[in-house]
């Protein structure tokens, strides 16, 4: 089957159609991934988020253009975008982190230190478990003390969408805080 054939059946829902596709590119999306990330299982987790970009960009692929030049643009892309976001977040942790330390070396009381490196760690639990467009926007607007112009900035979002995502983040944060509190609590 052509490839041209297997595409409009992926967009057709045809039986098999997505296998095929899949199957044909896999080798190459993992290999770019691979040599991208150096990690065997970070390389597996990316292959899968693309080609997930890739079943949702399907449909916007012009089929005059060149479908292997499209899938690995859209792959590296992906790469780069997921790359810039562990990054910045590594680099957030470690400034929260650093904080965290700050303060409890402020703090003559053994107990108090404990205390806020205990909610301290809480609170990063939390924030690991929010959904990526939230935890950036409620870490920027209320971690980092940013305007939310800037923190939509940032994102390129529109400013009501970051202050509607950093409220969301704040009620998700809340219930989440609670529920790990809670956990904590009875180990």
């Amino acid at each position: 089957m052509e490839l041209k054939e297997i595409i409009e059946g992926c967009l057709e829902g045809r039986p098999g159609a997505w296998n095929m596709l899949v199957q044909s590119y896999a080798k190459r999306v993992f290999n770019t991934a691979y040599q991208f990330t150096g990690s065997r299982v970070e390389a597996e987790d990316q292959t899968q988020e693309i080609f997930l970009k890739v079943f949702h960009s399907l449909p916007k692929f012009d089929m005059e253009k060149n479908f292997d030049a499209w899938l690995l643009t859209l792959a590296k892309n992906h790469l780069i975008d997921a790359y810039r976001r562990t990054r910045w977040e590594k680099k957030n942790r470690d400034d929260f982190e650093g904080a965290v330390a700050r303060k409890a070396a402020a703090s003559s009381n053994p107990e108090d230190v404990l205390a806020v490196r205990q909610d301290h760690e809480l609170l990063w639990k939390g924030l690991n478990i929010l959904p990526s467009d939230m935890r950036m926007a409620v870490i920027l607007k209320e971690i980092q003390g940013k305007a939310y112009e800037d923190v939509a900035k940032i994102m390129k979002l529109p400013v009501g969408t970051v202050k509607s995502r950093v409220n969301r983040a704040k009620l998700q944060l809340a219930r989440l805080l609670g529920e790990l509190g809670e956990q904590g609590h009875a180990v």
